[in-house]
Formats: structure tokens, C-alpha cells, sequence
């Protein structure tokens, strides 16, 4: 989940029924009730069937590759909801482009509201605000750090960090060594979930010592710069672990530039199955690993229209998607079943 990119291929998605705008655990929870006197108690007070809904999503940034991905699958997915109108509003890597793209989803009076805050404090208020005046809102991806809205969906980031952690723990650096970390942009959710968890995991090998923790902000060139100086200052590093893998390919120049390509592992997260993604640059030998982020759309999607076709009272409050460890071993499968 970077921020700033330089897109890798343009964004074609589908227009049928949709726009684009500027460029864990689960447990049943009843959320604030919006209701209509024909629906009482409904958490939408527009809902039923035979009806046409808008829903506007409000994405962090659609020049991320990640973000890209996102939009795309819930392009195609939502073909199979036909009675939604969706609207994908680009907030630019830009807070305050996003408080605005929110603000002008609640005076078009949307149905239900789909966003993924580039930053988590400063959207908490203007998706507070719209969810206070009983629109339903699913967080997706990334959280607000209120309370105030209707459902999350996506991986469990600490989780996915974890699972990194274990898996660089038991399978790549068995025998010890030191470690360093390149973390997203720290205001972000991901970025201090995905770091803790990574944190943790390793934790289970006393021979690894995490010796450099340092944000890159989710950008490939930062990422390039930031661990170029940590090699520089720890030359023994033998394992990086990248919160996302345009950081990782950044780690990856480094270590070109300094003619030590083959002595770091590098592990990242996304697993974009693209050319220019992940699973790509495991399948080549740039990266040693990566875990599949999914993106989440299909169960956003089951929920919106549970809530707005089926007038539910209650949904689940958190839903977590699973992730794939994506290695030399299954990366060419991964990428083989992304183009069926």
C-alpha cells in the first residue's frame, strides 16, 4: 500500500454501472441503526429489493498498483450487482482531497459509503460525521481510529506481518542473523500492524536480531535510499522485510547498487500477480518471498448488499480475508490463476 507511485499500467476498468472520479476475528455486531418506517431497525434507511443504490467509494489513492487492483476487481465484481451505481473517487494520496471526496459522497446523499483512508486520524471525523447521519459505512482495507461505522473488511495485517515474521524466522534465517525492516507511511494502519506482527514473528528465532526499523512511506525510491544506508551501516544484515512490495523492489536496487544482490532475502507483502507485481519478482529471483494481500471487494461487496438489498439489522463487524505465501515454488500458479 504505497503512496506517490508512478503507475505501472493504466487503469482500465469498466464503466457499466460505475465512475471514476479525479483521475480477525469475526464476531456478529449490531451497528447504529438508520432505519426507515418501512425497514425498522434496517441499518440503511434506504434498503429493500427492486431498488437501484448509490455507493461511493472512497479510495486512498489510485495511483498505487495495490489500489489499482482494488478498483479493478470491484469493477468486476460489481457486474454482478446490478442493482448498484458505484462511484470510485480518487483522493490522490491527499487526506484532505479524501475528507473532501467523502463530504461530496454525503451531499450526493449516497446509499452506503466504501472507503479506504489514506490516513487514519485525519478521516476519522469527516467518515464519523457521514455514518452520524445514518449512512452505512464499510472501512475497507484500512481503518478510521473511531468506531463509528458499519463493518471492516480486509487482512489482518499483524497477522500477514506475523506470518512474514515465522516464516523468516523458521525457513529463511534458521540459523540467526540480523534483520531490518522497511515500514509504510507510519500514520497508516498496515504500517504499524504489518511492523508489530513482523516484530513478533521473528521473535521465535532468539538467534535473529531486528537491527533497523525505518519508515520509506510505502515508496519504492525512499525504500531505495532508506536501506541503502541501513546496509551501509550494518553490513551483516541478512534479511529485509518490506510492508509492501514496491519497498521491496526499492530494497532490491539497493542491494544491485552495492553488488550484494543474492546475500539479503528480501520479503515483501501485496502479491500483486501483474507483470510489475510481487509474485513476478518472486518468480524471477528478486524477492524471496511475498504474502498476498487480497483485496477484500468481494466481501465489501456481500455486505452492501446484504445491508442495502436485504435491510439487515445486524452484520458482522469485522471480516478478515486470508493470505497466500507466495514463493518460488507457487508464484508462477498464482499469477497463471490471476488470467483465468
Amino acid at each position: 500500500m504505497p503512496r506517490n507511485p508512478a503507475p505501472r499500467r493504466p487503469l482500465a476498468l469498466a464503466t457499466v454501472g460505475l465512475l471514476i472520479l479525479g483521475s480477525a476475528a469475526c464476531a456478529s455486531t449490531s451497528a447504529t441503526s438508520a432505519g426507515s418506517p418501512e425497514h425498522p431497525g434496517a441499518l440503511a434507511k434506504n434498503c429493500g429489493t427492486g431498488k437501484k443504490f448509490k455507493i461511493g467509494f472512497a479510495q486512498a489513492n489510485n495511483a498505487e498498483p495495490y489500489r489499482q487492483h482494488v478498483n479493478a476487481e470491484l469493477t468486476e465484481l460489481a457486474k454482478g450487482y446490478p442493482d448498484f451505481d458505484i462511484t470510485i473517487a480518487d483522493g490522490r494520496g491527499d487526506s484532505n482531497k479524501q475528507i473532501s471526496d467523502v463530504e461530496n459522497f454525503s451531499t450526493q446523499q449516497v446509499d452506503l459509503l466504501m472507503i479506504s483512508p489514506f490516513e487514519a486520524q485525519p478521516l476519522t471525523q469527516a467518515v464519523s460525521q457521514l455514518y452520524e447521519k445514518g449512512i452505512p459505512v464499510i472501512e475497507l482495507d484500512r481503518q478510521t481510529t473511531g468506531d463509528k461505522y458499519t463493518a471492516f473488511v480486509g487482512g489482518d495485517n499483524q497477522a500477514i506481518g506475523k506470518e512474514a515474521g515465522t516464516y523468516t524466522a523458521q525457513k529463511v534465517l534458521a540459523d540467526g542473523g540480523e534483520v531490518a525492516i522497511l515500514e509504510g507511511l507510519t500514520s497508516t494502519t498496515p504500517a504499524v500492524q504489518r511492523t508489530k506482527g513482523f516484530t513478533e514473528g521473528v521473535a521465535v528465532n532468539p538467534k535473529i536480531k531486528v537491527v533497523a526499523v525505518q519508515p520509506a512511506d510505502w515508496l519504492p525510491d525512499k525504500a531505495q535510499t532508506v536501506f541503502d544506508a541501513m546496509l551501509r551501516a550494518n553490513p551483516g544484515i541478512k534479511a529485509v522485510y518490506a510492508n509492501n512490495d514496491l519497498m521491496a523492489n526499492g530494497a532490491y536496487l539497493a542491494l544491485k547498487g552495492q553488488n550484494k544482490v543474492g546475500d539479503v532475502a528480501i520479503i515483501g507483502t501485496d502479491g500483486l500477480p501483474d507483470q510489475a507485481g510481487g509474485d513476478q519478482a518472486v518468480l524471477d529471483g528478486r524477492m524471496t518471498a511475498t504474502f498476498v494481500y487480497p483485496t477484500g471487494a468481494k466481501e465489501a461487496l456481500e455486505l452492501a448488499k446484504s445491508i442495502l438489498v436485504g435491510c439487515a439489522k445486524s452484520v458482522q463487524r469485522n471480516t478478515a480475508v486470508d493470505t497466500t505465501l507466495i514463493t518460488k515454488d507457487n508464484a508462477q500458479a498464482a499469477i497463471d490463476k490471476a488470467k483465468s
